[in-house]
Protein backbone atom coordinates (compact mmCIF):
# COMPACT_ATOMS: atom_id res chain seq x y z
CA UNK A 1 0.00 0.00 0.00
CA UNK A 2 1.30 3.28 -0.98
CA UNK A 3 2.25 5.91 2.07
CA UNK A 4 -0.31 8.65 1.35
CA UNK A 5 -2.93 6.13 1.85
CA UNK A 6 -1.52 4.40 4.40
CA UNK A 7 -1.71 8.15 6.23
CA UNK A 8 -5.60 8.44 5.02
CA UNK A 9 -6.28 5.29 6.63
CA UNK A 10 -4.27 6.68 9.57
CA UNK A 11 -6.70 10.08 9.52
CA UNK A 12 -9.95 8.03 8.53
CA UNK A 13 -9.31 6.12 11.98
CA UNK A 14 -9.01 9.54 13.85
CA UNK A 15 -11.93 11.14 12.38
CA UNK A 16 -13.56 7.79 13.62
CA UNK A 17 -11.89 7.86 17.04
CA UNK A 18 -10.04 5.12 16.46
CA UNK A 19 -7.03 5.95 18.18
CA UNK A 20 -5.76 2.15 18.34
CA UNK A 21 -6.71 1.21 15.12
CA UNK A 22 -4.58 4.43 14.19
CA UNK A 23 -1.96 3.33 16.45
CA UNK A 24 -2.33 -0.17 14.82
CA UNK A 25 -1.49 0.73 11.60
CA UNK A 26 1.77 2.52 11.88
CA UNK A 27 3.29 0.09 14.23
CA UNK A 28 2.11 -2.72 11.53
CA UNK A 29 2.19 -1.46 8.25
CA UNK A 30 4.72 2.09 8.62
CA UNK A 31 6.41 2.01 11.74
CA UNK A 32 9.66 4.32 12.98
CA UNK A 33 12.90 2.30 13.23
CA UNK A 34 14.75 4.14 16.12
CA UNK A 35 18.88 3.88 15.20
CA UNK A 36 21.21 5.07 17.11
CA UNK A 37 23.77 6.42 15.12
CA UNK A 38 27.63 6.96 16.56
CA UNK A 39 29.56 10.47 15.86
CA UNK A 40 32.26 9.38 12.88
CA UNK A 41 34.84 10.89 11.47
CA UNK A 42 37.35 10.43 9.27
CA UNK A 43 41.38 10.50 9.18
CA UNK A 44 42.39 12.34 6.16
CA UNK A 45 44.62 8.50 5.59
CA UNK A 46 41.21 6.75 5.57
CA UNK A 47 39.27 9.56 3.21
CA UNK A 48 42.42 9.28 0.79
CA UNK A 49 42.77 5.72 0.69
CA UNK A 50 39.28 5.82 -0.43
CA UNK A 51 39.25 8.08 -3.19
CA UNK A 52 42.28 6.41 -5.00
CA UNK A 53 40.34 2.77 -3.98
CA UNK A 54 37.34 5.11 -5.97
CA UNK A 55 39.76 6.31 -8.19
CA UNK A 56 38.81 9.92 -8.04
CA UNK A 57 35.50 9.04 -9.25
CA UNK A 58 32.33 9.92 -7.91
CA UNK A 59 30.46 6.71 -7.68
CA UNK A 60 26.68 8.38 -7.35
CA UNK A 61 27.75 10.11 -11.17
CA UNK A 62 30.99 8.89 -12.96
CA UNK A 63 32.27 12.34 -12.74
CA UNK A 64 35.51 13.21 -12.04
CA UNK A 65 36.65 14.31 -8.59
CA UNK A 66 39.90 16.84 -7.63
CA UNK A 67 42.26 16.28 -5.03
CA UNK A 68 40.94 18.82 -2.13
CA UNK A 69 44.75 20.35 -1.68
CA UNK A 70 44.55 21.33 -5.19
CA UNK A 71 41.58 23.74 -5.16
CA UNK A 72 43.08 25.62 -2.06
CA UNK A 73 46.32 25.73 -3.95
CA UNK A 74 44.41 27.79 -6.10
CA UNK A 75 42.73 29.52 -3.99
CA UNK A 76 45.98 30.20 -2.44
CA UNK A 77 47.19 31.97 -6.09
CA UNK A 78 43.38 33.64 -6.63
CA UNK A 79 41.69 33.71 -3.68
CA UNK A 80 38.86 36.96 -4.68
CA UNK A 81 38.39 34.69 -7.75
CA UNK A 82 38.32 31.62 -6.27
CA UNK A 83 37.09 31.86 -2.33
CA UNK A 84 37.10 29.27 0.33
CA UNK A 85 35.66 29.50 3.62
CA UNK A 86 36.72 27.51 6.16
CA UNK A 87 32.66 27.09 7.19
CA UNK A 88 31.61 25.94 3.59
CA UNK A 89 29.39 28.85 3.39
CA UNK A 90 27.73 28.42 -0.57
CA UNK A 91 27.45 32.50 -0.65
CA UNK A 92 31.27 32.30 0.45
CA UNK A 93 33.02 29.38 -0.95
CA UNK A 94 33.77 28.92 -4.81
CA UNK A 95 31.53 26.49 -5.92
CA UNK A 96 34.33 24.11 -7.14
CA UNK A 97 34.54 23.24 -3.55
CA UNK A 98 31.27 21.58 -3.64
CA UNK A 99 31.30 20.51 -7.32
CA UNK A 100 34.93 18.82 -7.24
CA UNK A 101 36.22 17.83 -3.21
CA UNK A 102 35.64 14.15 -2.50
CA UNK A 103 34.16 13.05 0.67
CA UNK A 104 33.07 9.77 1.94
CA UNK A 105 29.38 8.79 1.79
CA UNK A 106 27.54 5.59 3.00
CA UNK A 107 26.12 3.75 0.10
CA UNK A 108 23.54 2.08 2.95
CA UNK A 109 22.74 5.06 4.96
CA UNK A 110 23.31 5.05 8.72
CA UNK A 111 20.52 6.22 9.39
CA UNK A 112 18.54 3.45 7.84
CA UNK A 113 21.24 0.68 9.36
CA UNK A 114 23.75 0.40 7.22
CA UNK A 115 27.27 -0.36 8.43
CA UNK A 116 30.21 2.66 8.65
CA UNK A 117 32.84 0.19 7.42
CA UNK A 118 35.11 0.89 4.19
CA UNK A 119 32.36 -2.18 2.18
CA UNK A 120 29.55 0.31 2.87
CA UNK A 121 31.49 3.69 1.40
CA UNK A 122 31.87 5.25 -1.81
CA UNK A 123 33.66 8.53 -2.74
CA UNK A 124 31.31 11.18 -3.92
CA UNK A 125 31.27 15.29 -4.19
CA UNK A 126 30.22 17.15 -1.63
CA UNK A 127 27.52 18.07 -3.50
CA UNK A 128 26.13 15.30 -3.93
CA UNK A 129 26.63 13.58 -0.58
CA UNK A 130 24.24 17.04 0.70
CA UNK A 131 21.83 15.74 -1.90
CA UNK A 132 21.04 12.06 -0.91
CA UNK A 133 21.74 12.84 2.59
CA UNK A 134 19.76 9.58 4.37
CA UNK A 135 18.76 8.32 1.47
CA UNK A 136 18.84 4.77 -0.63
CA UNK A 137 20.30 5.07 -3.90
CA UNK A 138 17.26 2.70 -4.67
CA UNK A 139 15.00 5.77 -2.97
CA UNK A 140 16.10 8.54 -4.84
CA UNK A 141 16.61 6.46 -8.00
CA UNK A 142 20.52 7.09 -8.84
CA UNK A 143 23.08 3.84 -9.19
CA UNK A 144 26.67 3.17 -8.01
CA UNK A 145 28.97 3.75 -11.00
CA UNK A 146 32.30 1.71 -11.11
CA UNK A 147 35.52 2.62 -9.60
CA UNK A 148 38.05 5.02 -12.30
CA UNK A 149 41.51 4.37 -13.09
CA UNK A 150 43.93 6.11 -10.96
CA UNK A 151 46.28 5.27 -14.27
CA UNK A 152 43.76 7.38 -16.25
CA UNK A 153 42.81 9.58 -13.49
CA UNK A 154 44.56 10.28 -10.24
CA UNK A 155 42.55 13.64 -8.78
CA UNK A 156 44.98 15.89 -9.73
CA UNK A 157 46.98 14.48 -7.07
CA UNK A 158 50.64 14.43 -9.07
CA UNK A 159 50.17 17.96 -9.90
CA UNK A 160 49.22 19.19 -6.78
CA UNK A 161 52.17 17.18 -5.52
CA UNK A 162 54.41 18.92 -7.80
CA UNK A 163 52.88 22.09 -7.76
CA UNK A 164 53.21 22.36 -3.37
CA UNK A 165 57.24 20.35 -4.23
CA UNK A 166 57.65 23.31 -6.63
CA UNK A 167 56.56 26.47 -4.16
CA UNK A 168 56.85 25.61 0.16
CA UNK A 169 55.12 28.76 0.86
CA UNK A 170 51.98 27.11 0.18
CA UNK A 171 52.48 24.51 3.15
CA UNK A 172 51.80 27.60 5.38
CA UNK A 173 48.56 26.85 5.04
CA UNK A 174 47.12 23.83 7.11
CA UNK A 175 44.85 22.72 4.46
CA UNK A 176 47.17 22.32 1.82
CA UNK A 177 49.97 21.45 4.08
CA UNK A 178 47.54 18.28 5.49
CA UNK A 179 46.14 17.44 1.92
CA UNK A 180 50.16 17.50 0.69
CA UNK A 181 51.19 15.41 3.81
CA UNK A 182 48.36 12.91 3.38
CA UNK A 183 48.27 12.67 -0.97
CA UNK A 184 52.33 12.26 -0.79
CA UNK A 185 52.35 9.57 1.88
CA UNK A 186 49.78 7.25 0.52
CA UNK A 187 50.10 8.18 -3.24
CA UNK A 188 54.08 7.01 -2.82
CA UNK A 189 53.02 3.92 -1.72
CA UNK A 190 50.77 2.83 -4.97
CA UNK A 191 52.21 1.16 -7.70
CA UNK A 192 53.38 3.51 -10.33
CA UNK A 193 50.29 5.19 -12.22
CA UNK A 194 52.45 5.96 -15.18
Amino acid sequence: MDKAQLLENISKSLLESKTEDARAIIQNEYPHKHIDIEKRSYTLKEKMEQFLSDGFIDRYTGKRLVNPGLLKVITYYFPEEFPYDPHWKMTKTHMAYWDLIPTVDHIFPIAQGGVDNPSNWATTSMKNNSIKSNYSLEEINWQLYPSGNLREWDGLTSLFIDLVDKNNDLLKDSYIRSWYKISKSVFDMLPSTT
